[in-house]
């Protein structure tokens, strides 16, 4: 019986050995690297098309992601037409002590620092949390 001969002994001295142009024996190279590499370009398509969920973001948001938007005590004055002032109707949430008040005011809003309450129950005005 005789040995068949492999592919390789026959194509010695050949450029290719068979396989066409040089790069298209490369093995997994020729793909475009591994994993998702290509995804946004020569890839993307067939992402689209067998894996939507690989582009875009996924996950918990931070429960405390919304921040207060706050206001100074010397702002306020600036802004108080009135002595009554509801903050939310101003789009503020906290009210800060920066600053000193002189005019007797009450002030709404979800939430005041220590020492905001304390300058405007010293002017003679309320704190009221709402």
């Amino acid at each position: 019986m005789s040995k068949k001969r492999k592919k390789i002994e026959k194509m010695r001295g050949s450029k290719t050995c068979g396989y066409g142009a040089k790069k298209k024996h490369r093995g997994k190279g020729s793909k475009g690297c591994k994993g998702h590499a290509g995804i946004w370009k020569h890839k993307k398509s067939m992402i689209i098309r067998h894996e939507p969920d690989a582009i875009g973001k996924s996950g918990f948001k931070p429960k405390n992601s919304k921040k207060l938007r706050a206001i100074n005590l010397v702002d306020l004055q600036k802004i108080a037409k009135g002595q009554d002032i509801v903050l939310a109707s101003l789009g503020y949430d906290k009210v800060l002590a920066k600053g000193d008040i002189t005019k007797p005011l009450v002030i709404k809003a979800k939430s005041f620092s220590k020492g905001a309450a304390e300058k405007i129950e010293k002017a003679g005005g309320k704190a009221i949390v709402a």
